[in-house]
């Protein structure tokens, strides 16, 4: 198994950034694909954005151009790199693990953007 353990999140204002980290342990060799989801109130949990083995990227439509996914094999960590964060990317963020017998969940991060 893959445990997940995210860091990073916090209160920022419309327009600020923040940095969020997902340090994995365990299987590491087994796993594909990394993301990040997030869950508002109310709302079902959504992708963000994921990275693979191979540094290929996909990312919501919602984040294009305002968040960066990046990966340190070194620290097998992952990153999410927010900037001109609105009030509707407030929510719960969480990291994932996906690979051969593998789907880990972090314990999730909240992340406010508000005035």
């Amino acid at each position: 198994q893959v445990q997940l353990v995210e860091s990073g999140g916090g209160l920022v204002q419309p327009g600020g950034s923040l940095r969020l980290s997902c340090a994995a342990s365990g299987s590491i060799f087994s796993v594909y694909v990394m993301g990040w989801y997030r869950q508002a109130p109310g709302k079902q949990r959504e992708l963000v954005a994921h990275i693979s083995s191979d540094g290929i990227t996909n990312y919501a439509g919602s984040v294009k151009g305002r968040f960066t996914i990046s990966r340190d094999n070194v620290k097998n960590t992952v990153y999410l790199q927010m900037n001109s964060l609105k009030p509707q990317d407030t929510a719960v963020y969480y990291c994932n693990a996906v690979g051969s017998r593998i789907n880990s969940w972090g314990q999730g991060t909240q992340v406010t953007v508000s005035s």
